[in-house]
């Protein structure tokens, strides 16, 4: 096992009815920020469970943060913070908002002239962070009980993460039933975005970590279990519990701990979606399955394991039984409602340069656990997905 420092401090506050304890966590006398995404949160009542909760304290609201947020947006945030001279933020949404108060929160007390050196240094160079809290709408991206966040600079088309210390919330509610409104097409992104999560972490070369992989193997088992459950039956609580506790254990940091990881599959991803504004569950769910067949030799043991524990296959030669895994894989992200090729997101082979293109100026030019996914490996994953 690899040598780590395994680091969290955010409180998790689980289950129905939670959102009303915002009063025991806010200072009372804080001036809060609420940023929102798009306003469903005012159709499904959890605005008003927020408002409720926050009583008489001094509030303003932000909304508007989009999916993949952008750096545009999230400075107008800024601005609002220094304005009202905000002193606590409170997001509400899924990841996106979240990842987009982590840039605000660390943007706002950035010493440096330009905020987006946060992006180009990938956190590096955070120093500090306004305090903030998060209501989570949308199990997906784990953001709530993590230190990292992606934002997207639409003026260059560029999807840049980043990750502080800094940067966990100090508390994150997870109320399943905020869940039971959401479209479909988020339930299934979420399920598969949790699933390429825990792959990431999980599908590198073994380093004798029998817990890591346990606890990965289990989570990906439970989405497998779950995740179709959601889609049938939208408020069922137990189901909805254990999606949105799979999502936040799958980037918590538990798994990673003494680990090789992966992350190139996430890195192409990004690029599909600054370049075409394809979801980014969508783009994981295309990337993935290429990107394990092509690099099966480099990662033969670990697909091994995993056809074994995660799919039950025991039977066949190697070479069988970590194909069939890898199209299980497949098949199931187009069980959750996901497409998995290029083709089917109206993109061809004439869309593969570009994409290249844009890798090489994020200098994502040497990915993966080995630092050996090339430009080239690239250009095959992305000539399988067609």
């Amino acid at each position: 096992m690899l040598n780590f420092d395994f680091y969290n401090p955010t409180q998790i506050m689980f289950g129905k009815g939670r959102i009303a304890d915002l009063d025991k966590v806010i200072p009372a006398d804080a001036k809060v920020l609420v940023l929102y995404g798009g306003g469903s949160i005012k159709q499904n009542g959890v605005f008003d469970q927020v408002m409720s909760a926050l009583g008489t304290r001094s509030i303003t609201e932000f909304s508007g943060i989009e999916p993949n947020p952008s750096y545009e947006t999230l400075m107008q945030a800024v601005d609002s913070v220094k304005k009202n001279k905000i002193d606590f933020l409170l997001a509400v949404g899924g990841g996106s908002v979240i990842d987009g108060t982590k840039f605000i929160a660390a943007a706002t007390l950035f010493d440096g002239e330009d905020p987006w050196a946060i992006l180009e240094k990938g956190g590096r160079n955070v120093t500090q962070a306004l305090a903030f809290g998060s209501v989570l709408t949308l199990p997906a991206t784990g953001s709530e009980m993590n230190s990292g966040g992606v934002v997207t600079r639409k003026s260059i088309k560029a999807k840049m993460a980043f990750s502080s210390r800094h940067c966990f919330p100090k508390f994150s509610v997870l109320d399943p039933t905020t869940t039971f409104t959401l479209p479909i097409r988020q339930v299934g992104n979420g399920a598969v975005d949790a699933y390429v999560h825990v792959m990431e972490q999980y599908m590198t070369y073994p380093v004798n970590s029998p817990v890591q992989d346990r606890f990965a193997e289990g989570l990906l088992k439970t989405l497998i279990e779950e995740g179709p459950k959601a889609l049938a039956a939208p408020e069922d609580y137990d189901v909805r519990a254990n999606l949105m506790w799979c999502a936040t254990m799958a980037l918590n940091g538990v798994i990673s701990t003494g680990v090789p990881q992966d992350w190139s599959t996430h890195m192409i991803g990004h690029e599909l979606t600054a370049l075409h504004g394809i979801d980014h569950a969508q783009t994981l769910a295309i990337v993935l399955p290429s990107m394990l067949r092509i690099r099966k030799e480099s990662k033969r043991a670990k697909l091994l394991q995993y056809a074994e524990r995660v799919w039950d296959l025991r039977d066949g030669s190697e070479d069988s039984r970590i194909d069939r895994a890898i199209t299980m894989t497949q098949d199931f992200f187009e069980q959750m409602g996901v497409k998995t090729r290029l083709a089917d997101y109206q993109l061809n082979a004439d869309n593969i340069p570009p994409i290249l293109a844009a890798l090489e100026t994020h200098r994502m030019v040497t990915l993966g656990e080995k630092r050996d996914v090339t430009l080239d490996v690239s250009r095959q994953v992305l000539e399988l997905s067609l």
